[in-house]
């Protein structure tokens, strides 16, 4: 078995790059499409509440499961076909016409915490061992807060120099959207953690959990 393993290991090794590249890509296209799509779904909470949009979750989602560098790049090109005028933001907005508003904080943070929750997400266990799968969804929920918590930083940082608020006024308009963001971030992980028990090798891992 192990004199298989190394007779086709060459054979791999020429194809992987190219398979690799075009997972990739179909992967990225396709989570980019899909946190697009989600733009349009808006839950409202209570008649006076702020609707929960659903596509911050989409970036969530894609992060976890796709890793730091695919899942930014997912990030970075649904942003950028919106900077081609294409309606990708909630409400059919374009990155473009969103970039003179208050909440251009926001997206900046979009991109950001894209790539912070790749990171945290590959430190998630793959192994096969007891536990395990209550440590990936801690590991997620963790990683989930992390992105969020960045989302919030930039957005109020956009809001103090657009609207010229202070910064306890500033942050205190994010705070509508914490519950709904925790409910996100839960079933982001969630999600994720049964996807990765399915497709353990869907998400990269680090290095350091690898040893």
């Amino acid at each position: 078995m192990h004199e298989t393993s190394a007779a086709t290991q060459p054979t791999n090794q020429t194809a992987s790059p190219r398979t690799h590249t075009a997972t990739d890509i179909a992967y990225i296209a396709t989570f980019a499409a899909l946190i697009i799509v989600l733009g349009a779904i808006a839950i409202p909470v209570g008649s006076a509440g702020v609707p929960i949009v659903l596509q911050n979750m989409g970036i969530l989602l894609a992060s976890m499961l796709l890793g730091m560098w695919r899942g930014g790049l997912t990030t970075a090109l649904f942003l950028g076909v919106g900077l081609l005028g294409v309606p990708n933001l909630s409400g059919w907005t374009p990155t473009i016409s969103a970039l003179a508003g208050p909440t251009v904080g926001y997206i900046v943070g979009y991109l950001i915490s894209a790539f912070v929750v790749g990171a945290i997400a590959q430190l998630a266990p793959m192994q096969a061992r007891t536990g395990a799968g209550a440590t990936r969804f801690a590991l997620f929920v963790l990683a989930g807060l992390a992105g969020v918590l960045v989302q919030y930083a930039c957005g109020t940082i956009g809001l103090m120099f657009r609207l010229n608020l202070d910064l306890p006024a500033a942050m205190a308009t994010n705070l509508p959207f914490v519950p709904g963001d925790l409910l996100k971030i839960v079933a982001a992980a969630g999600i994720v953690t049964a996807v990765v028990k399915a497709v353990p090798h869907l998400l990269p891992v680090s290095r350091s959990v690898r040893r």
